[in-house]
């Protein structure tokens, strides 16, 4: 058998493909492996699909897996919550996308218009058709501004009292607003329907709550929570722990009333309740979470379910229709029915990596399962973080509950992982294919 070591083989890859008339590798027709999206999800399952193929002594060529995403840069979004705290610059959570490749993964820079699974291909916004053996979908929502009437024009406005964490462009605004705010109302907004990190529009209010006491505002700033859910959490544990406390700190709430517009002239919140019926609230603050939904490349594709998601099967994250048998999901775009964050997509990756490299290797998946395994680390004031751990069925999944009790108790342990570990975690372990859920940096050892 003729060994060749690896440099020589990347270096035959490459004149292998000029000879073909490709400039780059990046050129190719036909890739092995097409990743769609270059965010969490898609940077981690390129990354630990093509480690799984090299420690079964079967390794890709250079270049085989290709991810597709025009972005310009990447980022560290649950950074944002620090951001709009006044404890992070949000520098600190960006990075330009094309650094973050080694150079045995292409990057193509162009998103995804179209795609043909029937084919076993995409097509991208400038036209170009690439094809694959295997395709992973990883290209996470969309963040529906423009349905909520009026928000982009107040979020815009520099002397209008609206702020919203969910956009780099707008998350430092959050925390001069809360700065700013002396008296009055400050409202804090969460949308009906499926968003990423479904914990993050309470977090930012009870950091507000803190910062307001902490300032000695707290007694002239009355607090009311808007959200378009029937409780404050998906978790019922956790929901329950979180609604004492909301009462404990004298915040109001109201239930099932969704944000539809904005009038930043007059400082009012215009709401819809679930019998169609709209209530009006003046603010002297407001802090949006906008509607979310799927991309229009999926929710157009016949890859999509009913709601416009990639329709995959909840364990394994291969499509569900067998003649799609080649294209799997994970994270925001996928329908799983879990909470889509971060943590999701650490357990999704290593699940999807194993089920892929059988079907290549065998032709059958492995006995590999995703539990639904979701974690939502709850800010509920500088110094204390409440993590919540779940699993599908919205049941508690608690990694650290024999080291530090139940994890509905509030402590600055789980805060500084937040503030400080988890962010190092994401850009030295998790997009680099070495964070594996709950087990952490240690492989998670499938039979």
């Amino acid at each position: 058998m003729l060994v060749i070591r690896g440099t020589q083989l990347a270096s035959l890859s490459v004149s292998r493909i000029s000879q073909a008339g490709f400039a780059s590798i990046a050129d190719k027709p036909r890739f092995r492996v097409v990743v769609v999206g270059a965010g969490s999800g898609g940077l981690t399952v390129a990354h630990q699909i093509y480690d799984r193929f090299k420690d079964a002594g079967t390794p890709l060529n250079p270049g085989d897996i290709a991810v597709l995403d025009a972005a310009e840069y990447h980022y560290y979004q649950p950074g944002w919550t620090l951001v709009g705290a006044g404890l992070r610059p949000r520098t600190d959570f960006r990075k330009p996308l094309a650094s973050l490749f080694p150079t045995h993964i292409s990057h193509i820079p162009e998103n995804v218009y179209s795609l043909s699974p029937a084919n076993s291909t995409v097509t991208t916004t400038t036209g170009r058709t690439v094809a694959y053996d295997s395709l992973v979908v990883a290209a996470g929502l969309r963040t529906n501004w423009d349905n909520v009437k009026g928000l982009q024009k107040a979020l815009a406005d520099p002397k209008s009292p609206v702020s919203s964490m969910y956009s780099y462009d707008t998350c430092d605004k959050v925390y001069k607003e809360i700065n700013a705010i002396q008296s009055g109302k400050a409202i804090f907004t969460q949308p009906a329907g499926v968003i990423k990190c479904p914990g993050a529009p309470q977090k930012i209010m009870w950091m507000a709550w803190d910062r307001f006491q902490k300032t000695g505002k707290g007694n002239d700033i009355n607090i009311e929570f808007m959200t378009g859910l029937p409780t404050m959490f998906s978790v019922k544990k956790y929901s329950d722990a979180l609604n004492a406390l909301r009462i404990e700190r004298g915040i109001a709430a109201e239930f099932h009333h969704n944000l539809i517009s904005v009038d930043s002239a007059a400082k009012s919140a215009t709401f819809e309740r679930t019998d169609g019926s709209k209530v009006t609230r003046e603010y002297d603050f407001l802090h949006v979470t906008p509607p979310m939904g799927p991309l229009d490349s999926i929710k157009n594709s016949p890859l999509a379910d009913a709601e416009g998601w990639v329709n995959v099967d909840p364990a394994t994250l291969q499509h569900k229709k067998p003649e799609f048998s080649n294209v799997f999901a994970l994270g925001d775009c996928s329908s799983c029915p879990t909470s889509k964050t971060a943590a999701a997509i650490t357990s999704q990756a290593p699940v999807l990596t194993e089920n892929l490299f059988e079907l290549v290797d065998t032709g059958k998946l492995s006995n590999v399962a995703y539990d639904g395994y979701s974690s939502c680390p709850l800010w509920t004031g500088y110094g204390q973080v409440m993590l919540a751990e779940f699993k599908y069925g919205f049941e508690p999944k608690e990694s650290f509950s024999r080291y530090f009790g139940c994890q509905t108790k509030r402590t600055r342990s789980f805060y500084y992982f937040e503030k400080y570990l988890f962010p190092w975690v994401y850009w030295n372990g998790m997009i680099k294919g070495k964070w594996f859920g709950p087990s952490g940096p240690f492989k998670p050892k499938f039979t």
